[in-house]
């Protein structure tokens, strides 16, 4: 059994922080989230058919007035109610043509469930001084300090503007 546990530990390393992370962008490009090393990053989950769908808006703004603090990366998922559209293309157009999204999505993901993407399954298990588990809903939000360490999460109902989050930066 030793040699077996010695033998995955030489393949399989635990990630230290969301920089041990690579992303698929929604136009099929790979970002390793090391990149910005140095930068606080919020993570958010999305949808495109839910009733928060709104805070894309403000997800903009926030990248937009805070870019230079802080890197906004959104995740489209359907994991809630299937409220994501099908396909990365008509995700993609949809954030444009409806809120005119600039800033880095990801390709479609899974934030819960037996197909977890993997750095969803680190980020809801980080001890942070909110909360730990699975993610509830559309629109959480996960805020990475500069160190890649998961610092403060916030349920959908905290918009991206609010000074819980705004402070950080």
């Amino acid at each position: 059994m030793n040699t077996l546990l010695i033998f995955l530990s030489l393949f399989f390393t635990p990630p230290k922080s969301v920089y041990d992370f690579t992303i698929k962008t929604i136009d099929g490009k790979e970002v390793k989230l090391s990149k910005f090393k140095g930068k606080k990053i919020l993570i958010v989950n999305t949808a495109s058919k839910c009733g928060f769908t709104p805070q894309y808006e403000a997800l903009e703004k926030l990248h937009k007035e805070y870019g230079d603090k802080v890197v906004l990366i959104g995740f489209p998922a359907g994991n809630f109610g299937g409220q994501e559209l099908a396909t990365n293309a008509a995700i993609q157009d949809f954030c444009k043509k409806n809120f005119g999204v600039t800033f880095l999505l990801s390709e479609k993901v899974s934030v819960k469930g037996a197909d977890i993407n993997p750095l969803f399954q680190y980020l809801t298990t980080q001890s942070n001084p909110d909360f730990t588990g699975d993610i509830n809903w559309n629109f959480e939000k996960f805020l990475i300090n500069e160190k890649g360490e998961l610092v403060h999460r916030f349920r959908s109902k905290v918009t991206p503007l609010d000074p819980q989050i705004t402070k950080n930066f």
